[in-house]
């Protein structure tokens, strides 16, 4: 097992109050002979169990806190694993982008409630993933990305590579609004890709391509938006509303006619905010990214209730990575929080 501590300390932060890592890429005991080809999301249950959702042969496989394989399910289910989130209830959110779909099942797989259209992608203009095609926002759903569960049990999506919206549905699936347009002014959207709340209600939306996490009431009424980030993936909070953030990067060149303000290159990093905004820890880069504790392409982030961390990474086929980067790079890494001395 490869172990590194990464963390890094903000100006405005005291060090002995940033929280602190081990990194272990080595985590996960994945059956013998399977293979997650790459892994998009990952979430957690009630019991600290992680679900990590992948584009191999077991879409969903779970695992106990100390990396013990539990089960998987989802088989021959999902046209391309995306998105994956975990209620209250343990109940499990999965988001099939190629499937235009979220789907609702038990923490068994039982499908309880499919969301979106199989197969049917809702009119934007939009030629392909690229979300420069996008000419109008539309209805759900045009390549979704991820979920996140309010007070109350609605479900809000972002909608995502094929579309500029954030919609907003009952529990029982009844569409209660949409906001959103393409563009980088406020409330608008480019690659609305990440989605969560904190304990206030506020909805924060990774807006990826316009490198900012917009802030709005449940009700869709923007609030503000927060740019020291380099293209976020997925946004979560621990118990005490601090903001963690899974971070892309922005290298110089690349994804030209993108809105992103001008940021010094950087590869894939994960970054953590207090509950008013200001930089606590941040480490990665991607100076190394085959390094256990860096990253190459940080999709997806989520944190367990003893506060350790789990990064997803899409490294091998989405979005054209295949040849970029070493088969080496790991998928799926682990950071368990470490006491602080007083």
């Amino acid at each position: 097992m490869s172990e590194k501590l990464g963390f890094a300390t903000a100006a405005r932060a005291q060090p002995s109050d940033c929280p602190r890592f081990i990194a272990d890429d080595c985590w996960a005991q994945v059956p013998e002979g399977w293979n997650w080809i790459e892994v998009t999301a990952v979430a957690v249950d009630s019991q600290n169990r992680a679900y990590v959702f992948n584009r191999g042969d077991h879409p969903v496989m779970i695992f106990n806190c100390d990396g013990s394989f539990v089960k998987s399910w989802g088989e021959g289910v999902f046209a391309r694993p995306h998105g994956i989130t975990i209620g209250p209830d343990d109940s499990v959110y999965c988001t099939d982008d190629l499937d235009h779909t979220v789907r609702k099942f038990t923490s068994d797989g039982e499908l309880l409630l499919t969301l979106g259209k199989s197969g049917q992608p809702s009119d934007t203009g939009a030629t392909s993933i690229d979300y420069r095609t996008i000419r109008c926002a539309g209805p759900p759903f045009y390549f979704p990305t991820n979920v996140a569960i309010g007070a109350v049990g609605e479900i809000f999506v972002t909608d995502g590579y094929g579309n500029a919206s954030v919609h907003k549905f009952a529990p029982d699936g009844e569409l209660l609004l949409s906001w959103g347009e393409p563009g980088s002014g406020p409330g608008q959207f480019h690659v609305p890709h990440g989605i969560a709340i904190d304990q206030r209600g506020i909805v924060f939306v990774a807006d990826r391509e316009n490198s900012r996490i917009q802030l709005f009431s449940p009700d869709g009424e923007f609030l503000e938006e927060r740019t020291e980030i380099a293209r976020p993936c997925q946004v979560t909070f621990d118990a005490h509303d601090n903001l963690y953030v899974a971070e892309l990067g922005y290298k110089a060149g690349m994804w030209p006619g993108t809105s992103a303000p001008s940021v010094d290159a950087t590869g894939g990093r994960v970054s953590v905010f207090d509950p008013q905004g200001n930089l606590l820890t941040r480490w990665g880069g991607g100076l190394n990214p085959t390094a256990c504790g860096d990253f190459f392409a940080p999709h997806d982030i989520r944190v367990d209730s003893r506060g350790d961390l789990y990064v997803a990474e899409v490294v091998m086929s989405a979005g054209g990575n295949r040849g970029l980067v070493s088969p080496h790079c790991h998928s799926l890494q682990k950071f368990v929080r470490q006491a602080i001395a007083r």
